[in-house]
This record gives structure tokens, sequence and C-alpha cells, in this order.
């Protein structure tokens, strides 16, 4: 990497350390969290463990069936009496059950102190969140629990601010490969320009890209669309804390209702993974109608199958699967730079950067004429 690039890194990892939101849980909350993230670190050496003892029954990437599911049934065999395999998918399905009620129980214990701060933050402005009451979520995303969350993205009404900061910053980030945030930055300089001004950003969550966003394009006006409500009003409360005037909308990312050509950057991390194919298809497609003609379209997710050896797929898989990820086999088995031509995009790529698989990004642009 050149120097120019380390400089950059480390300022983007200044910026994280300047917008990450203050607050206090209690005693047993934070204990909780800590022994969460303890014990999902004990599944480091179980894996290595199991790895070794596939790789000496014979079973690795070039042994596999293409089939993903036939590919389940030979790593059983391999490992049926192995004790660091059930040992750690017993671990996995506890910290995937656990973490959002250890979470939303951190949050409940100290409710008293942080309630009063998030509705303050949340009526303070600049930033403006457009609540839909008639909105009808997708089907594919009614009574989901993603992530194994209960109630998923909308079954606590601080659900935002319980999966964007005690989640996502204190758990997820601890047990990731990779700064998480910076990832989120990163991407960013894959665009061609830097005079984006109308950016749409397609699955907003708690805003965690959308600072991204923000402070790579500071001149740009921000809009976001999401279908979880309780998402929006964190990342409503991150923008009023930082004074950005984000403009905030419940709607579906694959049928936002704004005009056409109406942005000259469209972009997201992390959402088709949490989507069925045609879905996804939608996004490009309504992607490709908003934009005026020369904007460019960025999405970035998770790894494709197709760009991972059988090994690395099946893991990829039986974490998502036991992650309670419903849609990630639909979505990873894709081919996302045929759909986003199929939409109409041009100068499409799909790829990884840094010369590692992860983040994936699709790039592209809407063509004039």
């Amino acid at each position: 990497m050149s120097n120019d690039a380390d400089a950059q890194i480390l300022a983007l990892i200044e910026q994280e350390s300047e917008i990450v939101m203050e607050f206090q849980l209690r005693q047993q909350g934070r204990a909780s969290m800590d022994f969460l993230v303890a014990l999902t670190s004990a599944m480091g050496p179980l894996n290595a463990r199991w790895s070794k003892e596939l790789a000496e029954a014979g079973v690795d990437a070039s042994s596999l069936p293409e089939d993903i599911d036939q590919r389940y049934a030979a790593i059983s065999t391999a490992l049926s009496k192995s004790k660091a395999f059930a040992a750690s998918g017993l671990l996995m399905d506890f910290a995937s059950v656990e973490h959002g009620r250890i979470a939303r129980d951190a949050y409940e214990e100290s409710r008293d102190l942080l309630e009063p701060e998030l509705d303050k933050l949340e009526n303070q402005g600049p930033a403006n969140l457009h609540a839909d009451l008639a909105f009808t979520q997708p089907d594919y995303h009614k009574d989901v629990w993603f992530h194994r969350t209960e109630g998923g993205w909308d079954g606590h009404p601080q659900q935002g601010f319980i999966h964007g900061e005690l989640i996502h910053r204190h758990y997820v980030s601890k047990n990731f490969p990779g700064d998480i945030f910076v990832q989120r930055r990163r991407v960013l300089q894959e665009l061609p320009r830097q005079d984006y001004r109308r950016i749409l950003e397609m699955g907003t969550s708690s805003g965690h890209f959308t600072v991204a966003l923000q402070q790579t394009f500071p001149q740009a006006q921000i809009t976001g669309v999401d279908v979880s409500l309780p998402m929006l009003k964190q990342a409503l409360r991150v923008a009023n804390e930082n004074g950005w005037n984000w403009d905030l909308h419940q709607r579906a990312a694959e049928d936002t209702g704004f005009a056409d050509a109406s942005f000259d950057l469209v972009a997201s991390y992390i959402i088709f993974h949490e989507m069925p194919q045609q879905a996804i298809e939608g996004v490009f497609a309504e992607a490709w109608r908003v934009l005026e003609p020369g904007g460019q379209m960025l999405m970035s997710d998770v790894t494709p199958y197709a760009a991972m050896d059988r090994m690395a797929a099946w893991r990829a898989d039986w974490m998502a699967a036991n992650g309670g990820e419903p849609y990630w086999r639909e979505a990873a088995s894709m081919d996302w730079k045929a759909a986003a031509e199929a939409a109409g995009f041009i100068d499409v790529e799909s790829r990884g950067i840094d010369g590692a698989p992860y983040p994936w990004i699709v790039t592209g642009t809407k063509p004039h004429g």
C-alpha cells in the first residue's frame, strides 16, 4: 500500500473516532456484552481445530461437490466425531440467539439513562425523518428475525440504537476481521468522482454507511431510505448529534417514490444479503431510474459464491444459516454484474478491493441518451 493510501486510511480512522455516540451502560449490561465478545472469540481456536481435521480427512475445496447441499453432507460426515466442530456449532448457535437478547437487556437496564438523551437527539434537528403511517413492509421483510434478532429490525422501539450502537459497535466490530467502519469509507474511494451533490442511500439502517457518505462527500445532500422505522430513528439521532441535515424516508429501496433523475449517486452497503433475488433486481432498476444520466451507482455487499472456492463458500453459507440470514445464499449466488447491466448500467464492475474478496463492490454508470 502506498504512503498516500496509508495516510488516507489513518485519516478515516481518526474521523470514525470523532463520531462515536457517547453513552453509558450499567455494570450488568456492560459485563454481559463483554462476556459475549469473549465467548465468541473462543470459536477461533475451535474453527482452526476442525479445519485441520477436515484437511486430515482429505476434504478440501477441490474435493467438495459442486452442489452446496452436498457439501454440507460431505463435511458433516467427515466431522461426525469432531468435538471441536460440535462445540463451535453450539457456540455459534448460542451467540446468534443471545446477542440480540443480551443487547436488548443491557438497554433495558439503562433505559432511564439512555432514553432521555435519545429522545433529545431525535427531536433537535437539523435532520428530517419522514415516517409513513400507511407504509406496508415488503413481504420478504415481514416477520423475519434477521440475525435471529427477536422481532427482526422492528422488534423493539429502540432496535436502531440497540443494533447500531450496542450490537454493531460493541459486538460485531470486535468479532469480524478488519475495521468495519473504515471498510464503509474505503469502498467509496472506488468511485470515479468527488463532486456528488445529491446522494441517495438505499438501506440506511442505523446510519453507519450514511456517516461514511457524509464524511466522504461533505458538500452533498444525503437522502436515505429504509423499511425499518426504529433503524431510521437511530440514523436521525446520529445526524442530529453531528449537525447533518440528512433527509430520511421510510420507503423500500426497490420502490423509493422519488422522481426520475433525482440523484447523481445511489449507494448501499450490506443490504443485498437481506433481500431475495427479485428485490435485488428491483433495487438495480430503481437506482437506474432515479439517477441522472451520467450518475453513478455503488452497491457493496458480501462476497458472491462464484468468487470463492467451494470450501470458503460453504463456510460463508454455514455461518449465514446459523446466524439468521434467510436470503444470504440466494443473494450470494446471484450474478450482480449481470443484474446491473440488465437494469441498464454501463461500465459495470463487480469485484473485491485491495486484493481481498471483502468488501465486494458493484459499480456502474447510467448512460447519457
